[in-house]
């Protein structure tokens, strides 16, 4: 069945992290990952992973960042697909490095624009798509070695574009901030990559920072960033990208960006330490947060801080 056709069949639920999770996300699958860098990564979602286990996962995405990075750190990544990874000034993604050059997980590198076109692909039901943007490139002549892209001679023109596979998640993550009953989801501020991916997904878990009743948006259709016939699920998770940013509702927390950066760069055993008291000691999302800031004191600071921005 073509992709397309099963997201229409789709009927959004509302459940919880765990509960979506243990229903969409298998081990082995083609899990996308949403969210820019520092901003409305899907980290409830992903501590959920973490917290179920579920590995043997080829994480695909533009910029792969926190969410990757803890995956790889918890042992559930054996390949990537990616434009890149790091985060921003920050740095790169130390676990994941250490990964790649240990040769325990594969990687396979695109320009951020080919790694979207594959989305764009998907989401249109075609095979490949033809970039112009790896001609010339280093990255290019591996992806042909491993027949993952073609140089072509484009029909009219005779001159050389590149065709990449079109990339199909199993299941893809995201962050947003709102969605109603219905699965109709509202982002402000950049999307990136995520709604062709959205399309192109054959399941899509939404967390969002609240649902809203259904028919919440008839009036304003236009903020409408994915319908929910595209959406599996959605979750309610208030400040669900933790400590990445959500536009309009919160900046990104740099102490506890920094702090695990710090932990990652020195060896694995600081990543691990890291899920250890973040992730696997508490039996959720909300319980991690209400143990790391207890009196909401950073929460409350963020939200200040974003509001200052507007």
């Amino acid at each position: 069945m073509a992709v397309g056709v099963h997201q229409l069949l789709n009927t959004t639920e509302v459940l919880t992290a765990a509960e979506a999770v243990e229903r969409f996300v298998e081990p082995g699958a083609v899990l996308g990952l949403g969210g820019q860098n520092i901003n409305r990564c899907p980290m409830a979602l992903v501590h959920e992973v973490v917290r179920q286990r579920i590995g043997e996962l080829a994480v695909v995405g533009c910029n792969l960042s926190l969410p990757l990075d803890l995956l790889v750190a918890a042992g559930l990544v054996v390949r990537t697909e990616q434009g890149s990874g790091n985060l921003e000034k920050f740095g790169t993604l130390f676990s994941w490095r250490r990964a790649v050059e240990a040769n325990r997980i594969a990687v396979r590198d695109y320009s951020h624009l080919s790694m979207a076109s594959r989305f764009l692909a998907g989401a249109m039901g075609l095979p490949f798509m033809p970039v112009r943007s790896l001609l010339g490139s280093s990255v290019l002549d591996r992806l042909v070695a491993e027949d993952e892209a073609v140089v072509t001679a484009d029909p009219w023109s005779g001159e050389p574009v590149v065709l990449v596979r079109a990339c199909t998640p199993d299941v893809s993550l995201i962050h947003a901030n709102a969605a109603d009953t219905d699965g109709n989801v509202v982002i402000d501020g950049v999307t990136s990559h995520e709604i062709d991916m959205v399309r192109a997904s054959r399941h899509v878990i939404v967390s969002v920072e609240e649902v809203l009743p259904a028919g919440a948006f008839d009036d304003q259709p236009e903020r409408v960033t994915i319908s929910g016939a595209y959406v599996s699920a959605v979750v309610e998770q208030p400040w669900g990208a933790w400590p990445t940013s959500v536009y309009r509702r919160y900046d990104y927390y740099e102490p506890e960006i920094d702090a695990y950066q710090k932990r990652a760069k020195a060896g694995d055993e600081g990543p691990r330490a890291f899920l250890a008291e973040h992730v696997e000691a508490h039996a959720d999302f909300t319980a991690y947060l209400a143990a790391t800031d207890p009196d909401r004191t950073a929460r409350t600071a963020m939200a200040e801080q974003m509001r200052s921005l507007l």
